[in-house]
């Protein structure tokens, strides 16, 4: 993900590599200053031109033919490309006419874009001629030996790059049908509407430790609960699947949301690695325009009432599943809300920012509800997700009440 801020030119420009930016039909459109000063051309002798026709070979040099197929793998595969070692000879700045021997070793990596097709080409120089010429006299015998060497080399790592490529690509097909099945869609809340996120951590599978819950209870009542557990990826995942069915089950059988949290607690104590999981769990009384809740270490639910204000039920809160030593009661409280306020529920990852402050975060929910709470519940979900950030797993509800 491209984080705000970072100037990736001045990256680029600043790197002790020397690298061409190519594109699809090998064009120059870039050189880094490290790769101006190791061929002793500045950049308007270089952008614009096929990159080919910026260093012209010998009829008889295969450098031209090597490159050339380690591009059009790049092309191929979109993945990077190892090419083996190589020779050319570049004029002397103060000597014009005199030519110096020099050895390169070149990379290839493509830059795909959002369909997976190669745009751009990195390439990748790094001169190599103290290496060779430290090898002895027979220069070109230890060319030819490197260059096959590094060939076999490459080949290897990309073969296995594919395979992992292709595991990783089963994996996720696991991971999302297993997402698929704990974390359905939300049932129809009668005239009311829905509409849940969500989204893993970057780099993580399709799946995580963060859930939602939303249950048809008898005589009208809806039960909308989430919850987190601790960790990413598969074994979260795994943890999370038994609490949320637990709770799911302990809200249609017991008296209210602390009475589920207390059997959810008791049950987390022999789950391994359910402790200090947090969870929060509402019932929405249509008929009585109320919302009993309770919280096990959970962020605040937020209610957005259609004038703007925003309130956070955060008046039954109790640690998380397992922290207490000894089993204690839960507390429950009620919040009453009027036709067509808007209630949303979350984890920690839509609030919490590195080097924030929490209060930081609810705050800006709470801006944000005010501004947007009124709005369609499918693009408000969209809006929300997008404020979460990327490097925890996030899940958000939105009922319009």
């Amino acid at each position: 993900m491209r984080e705000p801020g970072i100037d990736y030119h001045a990256i680029f420009e600043a790197s002790p590599s020397a690298m061409l930016v190519l594109n699809s039909v090998l064009v120059i459109l870039d050189a880094n200053r490290s790769y101006q000063n190791l061929v002793a051309r500045n950049r308007d002798e270089l952008i614009g031109q096929y990159v080919f026709d910026a260093f012209p070979q010998d009829a008889e040099s295969e450098i031209e033919d090597d490159l050339k197929a380690s591009l059009r793998r790049v092309l191929e595969s979109h993945d990077q490309d190892v090419a083996g070692p190589m020779r050319h000879d570049l004029e002397e700045p103060d000597r014009p006419g005199v030519f110096a021997e020099r050895y390169w070793s070149p990379i290839n990596a493509p830059v795909l874009d959002s369909d997976g097709q190669v745009t751009l080409i990195v390439h990748r120089l790094e001169e190599i001629t103290d290496l060779v010429r430290a090898g002895g006299a027979d220069v070109d015998h230890r060319r030819r030996q490197m260059k096959l060497e590094l060939y076999a080399r490459s080949r290897e790592l990309q073969q296995v790059n594919e395979r992992l490529r292709q595991t990783n690509a089963r994996e996720r097909q696991i991971a999302l049908a297993l997402q698929d099945s704990m974390l359905p869609a939300p049932q129809a809340l009668a005239h009311h509407q829905a509409a849940v996120r969500y989204r893993p951590a970057v780099h993580a599978l399709n799946v995580c430790g963060d859930w939602y819950d939303v249950t048809q209870l008898p005589n009208g009542k809806y039960a909308v609960a989430v919850g987190d557990v601790v960790g990413h990826g598969l074994a979260a995942a795994g943890v999370m699947g038994q609490l949320r069915s637990a709770l799911s089950a302990a809200i249609r059988v017991v008296g209210g949301p602390a009475s589920a949290l207390d059997g959810l607690d008791l049950y987390a104590r022999s789950v391994d690695g359910a402790l200090s999981t947090t969870a929060v769990q509402t019932i929405i009384a249509w008929a009585d325009h109320r919302i009993t809740y309770s919280s096990a270490g959970h962020p605040p639910p937020a209610l957005a009432d259609p004038d703007g204000t925003v309130r956070f039920l955060d008046q039954a809160t109790d640690p998380p599943l397992g922290a207490s030593m000894e089993h204690t009661p839960r507390p429950q409280a009620s919040i009453t809300y009027t036709d067509g306020a808007t209630l949303v529920l979350y984890t920690d990852g839509l609030i919490e920012r590195r080097g924030e402050d929490i209060d930081q975060g609810l705050q800006r929910l709470a801006d944000h509800l005010a501004r947007h709470g009124n709005g369609e519940v499918e693009a408000l979900a969209d809006a929300l997700i997008g404020l979460s950030s990327a490097t925890d797993d996030t899940a958000v509800v939105v009922v319009r009440l």
